[in-house]
Order: structure tokens, then C-alpha cells, then sequence
């Protein structure tokens, strides 16, 4: 699994490749955590590069999303395949988080 982190237009960036599963769900979570401080406000997860998502890996989004909603912060996800979104959409995780198309309109829904 690739991780990468960045800023862009005020919102925290946080690029995810590969799959995301039991085995490194963990590694995930960690990176995550190190990345969003107490103080952020807009986080963006990028999972373009994402070609799988297990349970494991949903339940690390929505600590996540629990997370930021006691910061009265704002997560927002983007660039999902047709793949990882359905596993969302089966999950019933898509009615809870905020789903974007690209990374521009995830930044500008965190951002405003």
C-alpha cells in the first residue's frame, strides 16, 4: 500500500494506492492518524490509485469519519472506481461519508 499526504487549497490531501485490507488496514489507520492533527479542519482521501477495499478498510474510514466529526472537521472521498464504490454502495457506507467525483470537488466540498 502507497500513502501519501499533501496540502492543496487548504485541505489535507491523503492519496491511497493499492488495496486496502486486513493486511494493511492498520498501517492505514496509523498513517492517517499521524497525518490529520487535532487542528484539521478539511481532509481529502484520494482513492484513484485504490484497486480494493475490505471490511477492514471501511471500518478504518469511518474511525476515520468519527473522527473528524468530533473535530467538527470534514472528510471527503474521491476518485473511487467503479469497484470500490460499489463496495460503499453495498456497505451502506456511501449514505454516511461524503463522495466525490474528483479531487477538485472533494477539496472545494471540505474547503467551503
Amino acid at each position: 500500500m502507497v500513502i501519501e499526504t499533501r496540502r492543496d487549497s487548504g485541505a489535507l490531501v491523503i492519496r491511497a494506492e493499492d488495496r486496502l485490507d486486513l493486511v494493511n488496514a492498520q498501517i492505514f489507520h496509523d498513517e492517517l492518524d499521524a497525518a490529520i492533527e487535532s487542528s484539521e479542519r478539511a481532509v481529502v482521501i484520494d482513492m484513484a490509485g485504490l484497486t480494493y477495499i475490505s471490511s477492514a478498510g471501511l471500518r478504518v474510514i469511518l474511525q476515520m469519519l468519527r473522527r473528524m466529526q468530533r473535530q467538527d472537521a470534514r472528510l471527503a472521498l474521491c476518485s473511487l472506481s467503479i469497484e470500490v464504490q460499489n463496495v460503499f454502495d453495498t456497505s451502506g457506507i456511501a449514505q454516511l461519508v461524503d463522495i466525490r467525483p474528483s479531487r477538485e470537488e472533494a477539496i472545494a466540498a471540505v474547503s467551503g
